[in-house]
């Protein structure tokens, strides 16, 4: 068996197709790259059955790569064009899932105290949440606008408790129909680090790129959509 050391299906894909010498794509594996200016590529990898869900271990599903290239250099401008990409891709995957002003709930994963792990707990901050504001102070806000709540659970380390054991609480009590999934992801190129996001529909296994595999966070265990957004994090 291959050991990948890597969340992103390209690069699994890559690895796969380079270890069998396969030429043209793996059978039941579709992709479609998108150059949308020279800073800015996206690739969309799709796994179709269960052939290619073992070929590359990626359940069967969409993953969407977005590579952001010198992003330490980039201007503020080309950082806007890149925040609107990734929203158009997420915006996609979530008008697949669910109606307009259907609820969702964020969950940032990882630890808020360790910085290459600290990417969930610090977006969840940054987070507009409205769920609140719709319940009790309705006027305040646009009629359309979703209701959005967000928890950062921390870690098994230091909660004692499985992530998913936490996710599954909060998803009984407030029935949320999609759930966000935000976390830090594992890439084998030092040139990737907080440039590559990977947004998949297909939820998430965490620690699985480091072969440090938690209980999965996905529709099979929570019963509701699980759309994952992950960037390559680090110091």
């Amino acid at each position: 068996m291959i050991n990948f050391r890597t969340d992103l299906a390209d690069e699994r894909r890559d690895i796969y197709k380079k270890a069998n010498n396969i030429e043209g794509e793996i059978n039941g594996i579709e992709t479609e790259e998108e150059t949308i200016d020279d800073k800015i590529k996206i690739m969309r990898v799709k796994v179709l059955n269960n052939e290619a869900e073992q070929a590359i271990g990626k359940p069967k599903g969409n993953y969407i790569t977005i590579d952001i290239k010198k992003i330490n250099i980039i201007t503020e401008e080309e950082m806007e064009k890149a925040a609107e990409v990734l929203s158009k891709e997420i915006k996609k995957l979530v008008e697949n899932k669910i109606q307009s002003k259907e609820d969702i709930l964020v969950v940032g994963l990882g630890n808020s105290d360790v910085t290459p792990d600290a990417l969930g707990p610090n977006v969840v901050k940054n987070l507009e949440i409205t769920r609140h504001i719709i319940n009790y102070l309705p006027q305040y806000i646009d009629e359309n606008a979703r209701p959005v709540s967000a928890i950062a659970p921390g870690v098994l380390g230091t909660t004692g408790i499985e992530t998913v054991e936490i996710i599954k609480g909060v998803v009984d009590n407030i029935k949320p129909k999609l759930l966000i999934v935000i976390d830090a992801l594992a890439s084998r190129s030092i040139e990737r680090i907080s440039s590559t996001i990977q947004i998949a529909d297909t939820g998430i296994a965490p620690g699985a790129g480091v072969g440090n595999n938690r209980k999965e966070i996905t529709q099979n265990s929570l019963g509701l959509p699980v759309i994952s957004i992950r960037n390559t994090y680090g110091c």
